[in-house]
């Protein structure tokens, strides 16, 4: 028989695997300390493909049952959801006549709700499902308003999710969702901020077309945060590094 398709299900999975001392690791990586990025967040000790195997074995689950481990505090329980809700979006999305938008845009909203609420709300979080939820629907259904909205936000991980959002678009050749977010977050020095930044513009120039990354640094390298620069230009020749970081 298949597995029970319920949020209790899936946290009984997580429990058989979890690890209490990768736990005490996980906590301390993820900044759970007083004043860091992950305060107050609960780690039971999943590694990442672990997390990836159990969402496979829950393929099919319904909205409610992933917004009931979305509302859990335990981190691995949210990642989980967010890899079950990633995976039946796509579903709806597979090649047949016309896509299920009306299903793809329900799970888009369970992943907005979820962001709105503070349930995305680490990097891990962000970059598993922002531009593979997000992006991608923003991206085949047109339109930046929402990418935008979340991009403007100053609120730590709303901001992320509208940055990391766009990676749907440069995966497809497309610049123009970074370069409308670019100004929005360009002068944010928050690390988790400068680094997003610095690694859309890196990807742009790989997957895009350099030149355009090349013509932002021109423009803004001045102005930018040293992460978000030593990232952007990560990948050129010592010459431009050295040109690009003594235009600040």
């Amino acid at each position: 028989m298949g597995a029970e398709l319920t949020a209790a299900a899936v946290r009984a999975a997580a429990a058989e695997v979890a690890d209490p001392q990768r736990a005490v690791d996980l906590a301390r990586f993820f900044q759970v300390r007083p004043g860091g990025y992950g305060e107050g967040d609960e780690f039971i000790g999943l590694r990442v493909p672990q997390q990836r195997a159990i969402a496979k074995r829950f393929r099919g689950i319904d909205t409610d049952e992933v917004g009931a481990l979305l509302d859990s505090p335990v981190h691995e329980h949210r990642l989980i959801a967010l890899f079950l809700l990633r995976g039946e979006f796509e579903r709806t999305l597979k090649p047949r006549s016309e896509p299920d938008w009306d299903e793809a845009g329900r799970w888009v909203e369970l992943y907005l709700d979820a962001v709105r609420r503070g349930r995305v709300n680490n990097w891990d979080l962000v970059d598993s499902s922002a531009d593979s939820v997000l992006g991608e629907f923003c991206r085949l259904r047109g339109g930046m308003e929402v990418i935008l909205s979340h991009a403007a936000d100053e609120d730590l991980w709303r901001r992320r999710v509208g940055v990391i959002a766009t990676f749907a678009h440069i995966k497809n050749g497309d610049a123009s969702a970074l370069l409308a977010v670019a100004p929005l977050v360009r002068d944010d020095r928050r690390d988790l901020i400068q680094k997003a930044l610095g690694w859309m513009l890196r990807e742009t120039g790989k997957r895009v077309d350099e030149q355009i990354l090349l013509t932002y640094l021109e423009e803004n390298a001045a102005r930018m945060g040293r992460t978000a620069l030593s990232y952007a230009i990560e990948h050129r020749t010592p010459e431009e590094r050295a040109y690009f970081r003594g235009l600040r």
